[in-house]
């Protein structure tokens, strides 16, 4: 069976179709594996050839076989050579190749410059923009995968409560929490479009760690394991009486959801709680204003304005350099489009998955905040993780 109906990869085809009617475009070739997988169903060594209108090619070099498998197209080719791309879409396209689309966002230049001497007479543009726009707004079909990534990920954070101890370190936790994903299919790859952006699951940190500067492109990243790999879990062991940040990425069939929830061993001191409170309320306002036709720009100025009324004891979405949004867009990769951030051109649609992280950094202690993935709505914003939303305190 097709990893993804022939329906789904039909729906997806039209609308890049669509988009490259719009802007001009002859075609496009599809490189990008995500990009891949969405628009052919498989993530296989392969290119997916997409005329601006008549049926799509996928050429398939390694594994065919598996391709074949995995893809509902109906025109799916070997690729014996790098050469042979131009000779098969040659034979398909009828017409001039004036101009070509390519994911320039991600292609490194010394393979663009391999495309550019295979099709010297066509006009290569990117064609990344259009791509990551048509996967902004999820289907029902992928909003049901996403459902489920977001039960797995409330039955792994209501497994916390029976396998963390106080003592035990950063990277001891991550492991238990880890095997219990990887034992119900979670793939452990949580994929990212940004160049030299790395997640491996996402981010365990306690206490101060939770303040540390990290080259992470979130609000918070920890000193992670060592200096090659500068962010998530370290070796600092868990202490009681300190918060303990959980922020996990979910996933079934290749889509996410982004979750982080604070858990204590002990009482929590009255300042998280109060931040914490705060960062729930503006959750709450974003996700409520957060309907179809809502500008993504206002949204984040709210979530802003609200986030002053803290004062001096703690920064918001950061420290010290606070990043300039409060939430993105979800799905195949965890950077996707919309951006709830400053300046922001992105105005809500029904169905973008949306991931909302009001954090609060609290210099020298830790972390205060949550974070959610929500589907927008013509009234607001569904939230689809569902574990509490408090401060989840365990006994000594």
């Amino acid at each position: 069976m097709p990893s993804i109906p022939f329906s789904e990869i039909d729906r997806r085809i039209k609308l890049l179709q669509a988009a490259l009617t719009k802007q001009g475009l002859d075609a496009a070739l599809i490189v990008h594996r995500v990009d891949l997988y969405y628009l052919s169903g498989t993530a296989q060594d392969a290119h997916l050839f997409v005329p601006a209108s008549g049926m799509p090619i996928l050429l398939a070099r390694r594994s065919f076989e598996r391709a074949l498998e995995d893809s509902p197209l109906e025109f799916v080719v070997p690729l014996k050579s790098f050469s042979k791309i131009r000779d098969v879409i040659g034979s398909s396209f009828a017409g001039r190749l004036s101009s070509l689309g390519m994911e320039l966002d991600v292609l490194p230049v010394n393979n663009f410059r391999q495309y550019q001497s295979l099709f010297p007479n066509t006009t290569i543009h990117d064609v990344s923009p259009l791509i990551r726009e048509t996967r902004m707004v999820k289907s029902g079909y992928e909003l049901d995968l996403m459902r489920r990534a977001a039960e797995l990920n409330d039955a792994m954070f209501s497994n916390v409560r029976d396998i963390l101890k106080e003592g035990m370190t950063e990277v001891e936790f991550s492991g238990l929490l880890e095997s219990f994903y990887r034992s119900r299919g979670h793939q452990g790859l949580v994929r990212v479009r940004s160049f030299n952006n790395e997640v491996f699951y996402g981010h365990i940190m306690s206490g101060a760690n939770l303040a540390i500067p990290s080259c992470s492109v979130g609000p918070t990243g920890g000193p992670g394991p060592n200096a090659s790999m500068p962010q998530g879990a370290g070796l600092k062991r868990i202490n009681a009486g300190e918060p303990i940040s959980i922020d996990y990425v979910g996933i079934v069939e290749g889509y996410m959801v982004d979750q982080a929830r604070t858990f204590f061993i002990g009482e929590a001191p009255e300042e998280f709680m109060r931040i914490h409170s705060l960062a729930l309320e503006i959750q709450d306002a974003v996700a409520s204003k957060g309907k179809s036709g809502a500008s993504a720009e206002k949204l984040y100025d709210l979530a802003v304005e609200m986030a002053t009324s803290v004062g001096p004891s703690a920064s918001f979405m950061g420290y010290p350099a606070p990043v300039s949004f409060v939430g993105h867009g979800v799905g195949l990769e965890l950077d996707e489009l919309p951006v709830i951030g400053r300046k922001s051109r992105h105005v809500l649609k029904e169905g973008m998955a949306i991931a909302l992280e009001p954090k609060f950094i609290i210099p020298g202690k830790g972390l205060a905040g949550i974070e959610n993935t929500f589907v927008v709505g013509n009234n607001g914003m569904e939230k689809l993780t569902n574990f509490g939303d408090e401060i989840h305190v365990l006994d000594w």
